[in-house]
């Protein structure tokens, strides 16, 4: 008999083996399921199921004449089949909005950081979005000494980059006036990435020739939008001390293990895989232990969702604890969280 195939009673006692377990870290037992739970069935014939869901690898016993606890195929079947998330009441979601209120982007991701890991008690990580990805909002060239201009780079969302770049001419004001005018008209709203193949193809146009305006402004516009260096993504991380378990704190190698996890949160580049692995999946992800691919993330849990649209999400979140966390919760704050920062940092309506 296969997880999805459980019957009705099979379902019901996992559901309340997890249950207690994820509420009270405790192996549990037949008598504490048939007392907090309406079973209907006597401790012996539990003790019975939950001998075959063991046997199917859901629940596992670790000590002789203990209770048992849910595996990591118990835990996702748990969260697949029989987890009910309850959604954010209106104050919660209420306040969570004004938490989010800051005056840049960068404030909005590190603010939405902090909170994350204050509601749920472990680990925030936010992959910020890709400057590459930014929307256009508008150029400005300013005259500078030694016939440079200044390259003035305005995003969508606010951010500005400044780019010193070489004049081919001498331009007056009023030619450069049309020179913004015209880029910016036939550039706006487009993403960076799309304003620089743009450029190149205009730029290749034996039309633009001839007409010496509009081959300054090309020429311009490929300094202006020539990207710079190659860097990893930013990420936003926050609540690492979360993840301290005062259980280990005599045991070596519990120590170790939390060495581990905590090097992996400093590995940027490790963090972004993972979360780029939700950029492409439908909905909200939960990694369990193995499923992070990652050794130091082994025993730990990921519940992670992108930001910022479905077909070109913007970034990811992520919430990183142990296993035996209060999944329902953490889904609905992450799920909510997503949402918001996807309409604040996303395309103007």
């Amino acid at each position: 008999m296969s997880a999805p195939e459980l019957s009705r009673r099979a379902r019901k006692i996992l559901q309340a083996v997890v249950s207690e377990y994820l509420h009270s870290g405790d192996a549990v037992g037949s008598r504490t399921v048939t007392r907090r739970h309406d079973i209907g069935l006597s401790p012996a014939t539990v003790r019975n199921v939950m001998s075959d869901l063991e046997e199917m690898g859901l629940l596992e016993q670790r000590h002789t004449s203990a209770g048992r606890v849910p595996t990591e195929s118990g835990l996702r079947f748990f969260i697949q089949s029989l987890l009910k998330v309850r959604g954010l009441t209106v104050r919660e979601k209420d306040e969570i909005r004004a938490r989010l209120t800051a005056p840049t982007p960068e404030d909005v991701l590190l603010a939405a950081s902090k909170l994350l890991s204050e509601i749920t008690q472990h680990a925030a990580v936010i992959v910020a979005p890709d400057p590459a990805k930014a929307r256009f909002g508008h150029v400005e060239f300013v005259p500078m000494r030694d016939g440079k201009l200044l390259a003035v780079l305005v995003t969508v969302d606010g951010r500005i980059e400044n780019r010193v770049i070489a004049s081919p001419v001498i331009i007056d004001s009023a030619r450069l006036d049309r020179i913004h005018n015209y880029l910016n008209n036939m550039l706006s709203g487009m993403t960076l990435d799309d304003v620089r193949s743009r450029v190149q193809r205009e730029l290749g146009d034996e039309k633009h020739r001839y007409d010496e305006l509009v081959a300054t402004a090309l020429r311009l516009g490929e300094q202006a939008f020539t990207p710079g260096e190659t860097r990893p993504a930013d990420v936003v991380i926050s609540g690492q001390a979360n993840l301290f378990d005062p259980a280990t704190m005599g045991d070596k190698i519990g120590l170790d293990r939390m060495r581990e996890l905590l090097r992996a949160l400093e590995d940027r580049a490790l963090l972004v895989q993972l979360l780029d692995r939700t950029k492409t999946a439908d909905g909200i992800q939960v990694f369990l232990g193995a499923e992070t691919a990652h050794a130091a993330l082994s025993e730990s849990s990921v519940v992670a969702v992108p930001y910022g649209g479905d077909e070109r999400p913007l970034g990811a979140i992520a919430v990183i604890g142990p296993m035996r966390m209060n999944y329902g919760k953490v889904m609905s704050v992450v799920d909510f969280t997503a949402d918001l920062l996807g309409h604040m940092l996303g395309e103007p309506e």
